[in-house]
């Protein structure tokens, strides 16, 4: 895995934190909707919404760099766009969705927005200034966080990782 990925890996980890089991949080919940399944939490980001089959309690630090790895960094083509980039989109990947952030990245590029980075959105990403992409990028994952229901318990935090992004992103 090239260094890269092993950086945003980690930058996202960080952000993600260790094993939390919230109960107000769908993503912890098998089923993705509160009080239906079982509460099996999160761990490193993966959740048990998006990963019901998954031992979230038991799951190892390397297992989960790897289903990032194959489910977010490579379809979202993280490995092939700048840094600062790929960190954004991975981010918000693992928090909002692949398709999500994948539509975020094509409004900012311009490109049609089908939830699929391919071959015109990477080279779209490519040729746009890393600083103005990701000034862009990350107003319409906060406007997106502002308009959930949720924002009043989450918001916070949410938006501090925005912050984060931002410095580390910016910083890269």
């Amino acid at each position: 895995m090239p260094k890269d990925y092993d950086s945003a890996f980690e930058f996202v980890v960080g952000a993600e934190g260790g094993y939390g089991r919230d109960p107000h949080d769908r993503g912890n919940w098998t089923s993705g909707k509160i009080g239906e399944g079982e509460l099996r939490g999160t761990k490193f980001g993966i959740s048990a919404m998006s990963y019901p089959n998954e031992d979230i309690p038991n799951l190892t630090l390397s297992a989960a760099k790897l289903i990032y790895w194959q489910d977010y960094y490579t379809p979202m083509r993280c490995d092939i766009v700048a840094y600062p980039k790929a960190l954004c989109m991975f981010d918000c990947a693992v928090n909002q969705g692949k398709r999500r952030a994948a539509k975020f990245a094509q409004e900012v590029v311009s490109a049609v927005q089908d939830g699929i980075i391919g071959s015109h959105t990477v080279a779209a990403l490519n040729s746009m200034n890393d600083k103005l992409f990701v000034g862009r990028f990350l107003e319409l994952r906060e406007k997106h966080y502002r308009s959930l229901s949720t924002f009043n318990r989450y918001g916070k935090g949410w938006l501090a990782r925005l912050d984060h992004v931002r410095h580390e992103a910016i910083n890269a």
